[in-house]
């Protein structure tokens, strides 16, 4: 931030602002328009798409923007984009084709869709900023190829609490410190929840019930620290992660004694949560450090005599340091979370209530599944089936209850291009020969 403020004003000095488009107008985007267009000189938010051009309308209008056009093509939107004037669409593709813009903001947490704009973006050389944490815990490492080899930052963003774990452990691996667990703070975890329990605490925020049930049922946590270790290269303790629990209000000095020691310091570090610990709902970082003088200076500045050293950020801000994000990718190719390279944790489908075979598997945060971490080795002996990749498929046996579903469990629908990409990923991480790795089925 020390960097990007002075850089963006610079921008808005020289009448450049960086030009950004939206893909998504639901509560996060229309919060994330208003940080824009009112709190970023620098930067310009110059169309949003949405399916309901109405609400992305809604979004401008929340943010005080009041000279709107609707646009059915790249010329119209190029035009407006030279002209000053904001532009909706239902169409996502004509923000990817255009002219005159520097990066897609893609803010929906829809698996598929999300897939299509990211690869859109690469095929025009955009750079691509996604809080669809579910997409990247699913093919994020194979996207991060394709944005490579388009030369474009393809990153999370920063504010939710994956990008914030990010920036605090570079920090802490800035100082000398090795991190050896990233750590998410949450205040309730109950895999049973669903739309219908959550109806309520949806309504009162203005959010879709799906979306606040995958916080609740622990799906949102598991992409959320699945993507961290993809970013580190770091694994989960156990399948779902040790995830201790404890009495509300307990400071988060103690959540140390709740995960193993040893394995901490001899592995390459581990993804976990806690629930109840204050402050929340932050993130934090354990860390070690081998220097006896280091060690003396860290009890000396309060971190104790360790062995493990608890850095933690109090918050997390999301649409407030979205904008932040893009600016880095644009303004210093510098990406806030993004595969390191290939998958070390998937999220995996498990079963929230008895399931019969021939229904069709609904969304996440939905009535019929729940994410669970698993190491990425384990996850592909045994055939489990991501659940960024379970909606829609129909199943070919009775599941019961928490068990955990594999491929051979479902019938996956027919055409999307998450699976295609998702077929691509296994392939060329599982490659031993640079040639395959440099025969990509897809072209961006």
């Amino acid at each position: 931030m020390i960097i990007v403020d002075k850089a963006l004003a610079k921008r808005q000095a020289e009448g450049n602002p960086i030009k950004v488009a939206m893909v998504g107008a639901g509560f996060m985007a229309k919060g994330t328009a208003l940080q824009i267009c009112n709190y970023v000189p620098g930067m310009e938010l110059v169309a949003i798409a949405n399916r309901n051009v109405d609400k992305a309308r809604q979004a401008y209008e929340g943010a005080g923007v009041t000279e709107i056009a609707e646009v059915a093509s790249v010329a119209q939107l190029e035009e407006n984009i030279r002209s000053g004037k904001a532009s909706v669409t239902d169409d996502p593709f004509l923000l990817c084709d255009a002219a005159g813009i520097d990066a897609i903001l893609e803010i929906t947490g829809a698996v598929e869709f999300g897939t299509q704009v990211a690869m859109r973006a690469f095929q025009n050389k955009k750079h691509f900023i996604t809080m669809n944490a579910e997409m990247d815990g699913t093919i994020g490492s194979i996207l991060k190829v394709y944005a490579d080899k388009a030369g474009v930052i393809y990153s999370v963003s920063d504010g939710d609490q994956p990008g914030v774990i990010m920036n605090l452990y570079r920090f802490v691996q800035s100082i000398g410190v090795k991190p050896v667990l990233c750590g998410n703070i949450k205040g309730l975890h109950d895999p049973y929840r669903n739309p219908t329990t959550q109806e309520g605490f949806a309504k009162k925020w203005g959010q879709n019930p799906y979306m606040v049930t995958s916080f609740a049922d622990g799906s949102k946590i598991s992409f959320e620290q699945a993507i961290v270790a993809n970013a580190t290269g770091m694994r989960v303790g156990q399948r779902g992660m040790y995830g201790p629990t404890l009495p509300p209000g307990t400071p988060l000095k103690e959540v140390l004694n709740h995960y193993p020691l040893e394995a901490l310091l001899e592995g390459p570090g581990i993804v976990d949560y806690v629930v109840g610990a204050d402050p929340g709902p932050g993130v934090f970082v354990l860390g070690t450090h081998d220097h006896p003088v280091q060690k003396h200076y860290l009890n000396l500045y309060k971190l104790g005599e360790g062995p493990l050293y608890l850095f933690y950020t109090p918050y997390h801000l999301c649409h407030f340091e979205v904008p932040l994000t893009v600016a880095r990718a644009v303004l210093f190719g510098d990406a806030a979370l993004a595969p390191k390279d290939r998958p070390y944790v998937e999220v995996v489908t498990t079963a929230k209530t008895d399931l019969k075979a021939g229904a069709t598997i609904d969304g996440l945060g939905g009535y019929m599944t729940y994410g669970l971490c698993e190491n990425a080795p384990v996850a592909q002996q045994e055939n489990l089936l991501p659940i960024g990749l379970a909606e829609g498929c129909i199943l070919k046996r009775d599941i019961a209850k928490d068990q955990v579903l594999t491929y051979d469990d479902v019938l996956i629908p027919e055409g999307r291009l998450v699976d295609q990409l998702r077929q691509e990923q296994d392939q060329y991480f599982n490659s031993q020969t640079e040639a395959a790795q440099n025969n990509l089925v897809l072209t961006a």
